[in-house]
């Protein structure tokens, strides 16, 4: 009995002791994924608040990014349309032109929001290529929002709306970071 209980003992250490490494390996997995990223403090902020990343998978960290670059794109579309419905309805050129380019702009962030549900489909299915270009489509998007407002001097572009771009931009390179440690792993073997 003493033989057993020794190997039992030792079992369950190892099982406990391996436990608490696979919690402190998945801390160390998303510290490790986001040293290969752009935004190293934005990747890991992002995937740290999310519980579901401790045990998740590379593409589960991907999947997770994507999900929070779906989540800012469409509360950038829902800031544009509140702003666009607050533009006081006149004559005037100037009204007229800032409600079309906040209707420009929120349909931009429309299009990003699509690029990057395509981006789930894309890593679903493990095609790290198209995910890549649907990313970069993603991220481009607010750039015809910017200069939408470049085209009038008469309009500034709103600094909450620069902050929400670079923010935008700068999740869709993490993003970008992450599917291209799929593709060389894939691309590995």
């Amino acid at each position: 009995m003493g033989k057993y209980s020794k190997i039992l003992s030792l079992i369950l250490f190892l099982f406990i002791n391996n436990t608490i490494k696979v919690v402190q390996g998945d801390e160390d997995f998303i510290q490790k994924t986001c040293k290969n990223t752009q935004y190293i403090d934005l990747c890991i902020s992002s995937l740290k608040s999310n519980p579901s990343s401790s045990n998740s998978d590379l593409k589960g960290l991907a999947t997770i990014m994507v999900n929070i670059g779906i989540a800012n794109a469409s509360d950038t579309y829902a800031y544009l349309s509140s702003q666009h419905s607050q533009v006081p309805k006149s004559s005037g050129t100037s009204d007229t032109n800032m409600k079309n380019v906040y209707k420009l702009c929120a349909s931009k962030y429309t299009y990003a929001n699509d690029s990057l549900k395509s981006t789930l489909q894309d890593l679903s299915m493990e095609n790290y290529d198209y995910a890549s270009m649907h990313v970069m489509a993603a991220s481009d998007y607010p750039n015809a929002c910017h200069n939408a407002f470049k085209r009038y001097r008469d309009m500034d572009y709103p600094t909450v709306l620069k902050v929400r771009e670079d923010g935008f931009k700068h999740i869709c390179a993490v993003v970008l970071g992450i599917v291209d440690q799929l593709y060389s792993i894939d691309n590995h073997f």
